[in-house]
């Protein structure tokens, strides 16, 4: 973004003073990663008022600042905005700079595999257009604008990562961007103490069509009843979907992993065998959107080979990790709910990346009035035979370790509330060079702190 303050106050309706002619280049809401043409927006919290670090942002290389007008106090000798809301500011900003922007929207949304697959598509169109992709976390009402102000005007694809936690908040970001593209990736069981049941879920994941475009299509996970039958009640609504099931728009079969990554076979809108540098058989289902996506926009078929081999997923995403010891580490730490874990317990159960293997699972936060049954559940999924050691952290672990400790012998299976060290003494004692070791828990439970003791 490369605007005149008069021009965003002119998106703000409001007046700009003596400095129409100040450039800003981005926004910021952080004085530390600030960057210098940034327009500064401060928030007034219950423990922080962001006014008191307008200075600073000054200092650190702002263009301009916003003020709220009942604010005391304002500075007189930079260039100021005043508003009546910093958040609703925002908002409008981005709206207003996503109807001038010529971009492809696409937006992800799903309860497993948004960054997964933002990560895929992103990576796969970039041989092919200037992409750009939400950064970090930055998915809800404030992070959505950021990203928004924060594409370069010749950007020729942005894809948007949306997250929620309760009904209405997918809808507000799919109307703020305006996709031309919607993906759903799936449907699992986070948020469900917010949205009380995965129906409830399904409902909230699906308002990402509010906001599409009356040409635009909706990519779906195929194989979830839940979003059938929600898709079912939008007949002008164009669809395509993703699977393991027959009838999809694409279907996946033949997975084989290797140390390098995913093969498969896929029939339907493409046909033949595909690579993907991944590991996983529910990040090959993330991949398959991006492959369609990458259809509808015109891209041949040897050039949607080629652009998912360069896929490149964010840190802690089935990443693997060398430790100093020769012990392999598979890091999928960023999060976790029952549908994600299962997913990587199997993928486990089945790889041969090493001969014995181990689980260091976390709890499943934001599971709701279940969150027992759904620990308890995991229990299920373990098989005794494929996975040689059992490490599990947090308080609710507690409710899977009651139901494995039979299966597993004492020496094979420990659980701690909160003592990493715990779990790092057992692996140092235990685990050798073959030895491949899933950590796979809620982001809150910071299960990467344990690879620290084996960089």
């Amino acid at each position: 973004m490369k605007k005149t303050l008069k021009t965003i106050a002119n998106w703000l309706n409001i007046d700009c003073g003596v400095y129409g002619d100040t450039v800003v280049t981005g926004v910021s809401i952080d004085t530390r990663t600030i960057q210098k043409g940034d327009l500064f927006i401060p928030f007034r919290g219950e423990q922080v008022n962001g006014h008191q670090y307008v200075a600073k942002a000054f200092e650190n290389g702002a263009a301009a600042t916003l003020w709220l007008k009942d604010e005391p106090n304002p500075p007189s000798d930079v260039p100021v905005l005043f508003v009546d809301d910093s958040e609703l500011a925002l908002q409008e900003m981005a709206r207003q700079y996503r109807n001038e922007h010529k971009a492809i929207f696409i937006g992800i949304t799903g309860s497993n595999g948004k960054t997964s697959s933002k990560d895929i598509l992103a990576s796969s169109l970039s041989p092919y257009y200037k992409v750009q992709k939400t950064i970090g976390n930055l998915n809800n009402q404030l992070g959505l604008p950021i990203t928004i102000l924060s594409l370069d005007e010749d950007t020729e694809i942005a894809v948007l990562e949306m997250g929620m936690s309760g009904f209405g908040e997918i809808e507000f970001l799919s109307t703020l961007a305006r996709p031309h593209y919607a993906v759903i990736t799936n449907i699992g069981e986070a948020h469900m103490q917010d949205l009380g049941s995965r129906e409830g879920i399904a409902k909230a994941k699906f308002e990402i069509i509010k906001g599409l475009d009356e040409h635009g299509v909706l990519f779906y996970d195929g194989d979830e009843p839940l979003l059938q039958n929600l898709v079912g009640k939008e007949p002008n609504l164009n669809v395509e979907s993703f699977g393991f099931q027959k009838g999809n728009s694409l279907v996946v079969s033949n997975i084989v992993m290797t140390e390098k990554g995913s093969r498969f076979d896929v029939r339907g809108e493409l046909n033949g065998e595909f690579f993907i540098p991944v590991l996983g058989k529910h990040q090959v289902k993330n991949a398959l959107n991006a492959m369609l996506i990458s259809k509808s926009l015109g891209l041949r078929d040897d050039q949607i080979h080629f652009g998912i081999e360069q896929a490149q997923l964010t840190d802690m995403r089935m990443q693997l990790i060398n430790s100093s010891n020769g012990i392999l580490f598979l890091n999928d730490a960023y999060n976790a709910a029952p549908t994600s874990m299962s997913a990587a317990i199997q993928f486990m159960q089945t790889t041969n990346l090493r001969p014995e293997k181990w689980l260091v699972l976390g709890d499943m936060l934001e599971l709701g009035e279940n969150e027992k049954q759904f620990h308890e559940s995991i229990a299920d999924v373990i098989d005794e035979a494929a996975i040689q050691k059992v490490c599990l952290f947090g308080p609710r672990m507690q409710w899977l370790y009651e139901k494995l400790h039979n299966k597993f012998a004492n020496e094979n299976i420990i659980h701690t509330n909160d003592d990493y060290e715990q779990i790092t003494q057992y692996i140092k004692q235990y685990a050798n060079e073959d030895s491949l070791i899933l950590l796979k828990g809620s982001r809150g439970m910071r299960l990467e702190t344990i690879l620290d003791s084996f960089k």
